[in-house]
């Protein structure tokens, strides 16, 4: 098993590619801790691990809850090995309808959560540990409504750069892994009625080079490449999964 006796903190991960994430992860050897916000979805992602989660119900917006959640671990495990600083969303907001409220929350979540997360954790890792960022093809292309998502995913990736370089003294590995478009409960959640939805949906797909959406399991693959020994030499690099979306 290529995470036996690991242990893994992994943020927004009761659906989609955290859950999908923690469910490869477990299957692997490692012991989880799960973090989500949500305590009825957090107890049901539980169930899906066979109870065997460290279950935290935690708002990563607030950095008391992020301390809180890591001295539940410090206290279980002593330590962590892999940090997955997954948890992201947003609603889709053009040019004229961005707030100061709206930027404020999406940076809370999307950035200095992250930040926080890897921050906090860090104390706790040893050398050989791995940290994972969840960053997004947004990245690299413009799209519509979703410039302050872009944004801060952007910044993300900058911090992958830096705290990877501050971490790397210490032996401890920083990496992202950049979904393209991935069959998750995300974009049912980005506030956009079922049929405009449907019409987005159809457009990104005509421009992935393999025609489809992604599943969150080929996502959790490449985060379990960079948790484990086989990506030992690997750090600062952003992996896209993405179907060749921003790549032809």
């Amino acid at each position: 098993m290529k995470l036996q006796n690991k242990v893994a903190f992994i943020t927004g991960g009761t659906s989609g590619i955290g859950l999908e994430t923690a469910k490869l992860f477990h299957a692997e050897g490692a012991n989880i801790v799960l973090v989500g916000s949500n305590a009825e979805r957090l107890e049901e992602a539980g169930k899906a691990l066979n109870g065997k989660a460290l279950l935290v119900q935690a708002d990563i917006r607030k950095v008391a809850d992020i301390e809180r959640a890591v001295e539940k671990t410090r206290a279980k495990f002593g330590h962590i090995d892999v940090v997955f600083a997954n948890a992201g969303a947003t609603t889709v907001a053009p040019l004229d309808a961005v707030t100061e409220e709206y930027i404020n929350d999406n940076l809370a979540l999307n950035f200095t959560g992250t930040f926080f997360t890897i921050q906090k954790t860090a104390p706790l890792m040893n050398k050989g540990g791995s940290v994972i960022v969840t960053t997004s093809f947004l990245n690299t292309i413009g799209y519509p409504g979703l410039s302050i998502l872009a944004a801060t995913k952007a910044a993300t990736r900058s911090l992958v750069r830096t705290l990877g370089a501050e971490l790397a003294p210490r032996g401890i590995r920083v990496n992202a892994v950049s979904p393209g478009a991935i069959a998750t409960p995300f974009y049912s959640k980005i506030g956009l009625p079922d049929n405009v939805l449907s019409q987005v949906a159809a457009g990104i797909t005509d421009k992935v080079a393999l025609k489809r959406f992604g599943e969150a399991v080929e996502l959790a693959k490449t985060a379990l490449f960079l948790a484990s020994d086989d990506s030992s030499y690997t750090t600062g690099t952003e992996m896209v999964v993405d179907g060749g979306l921003t790549q032809f």
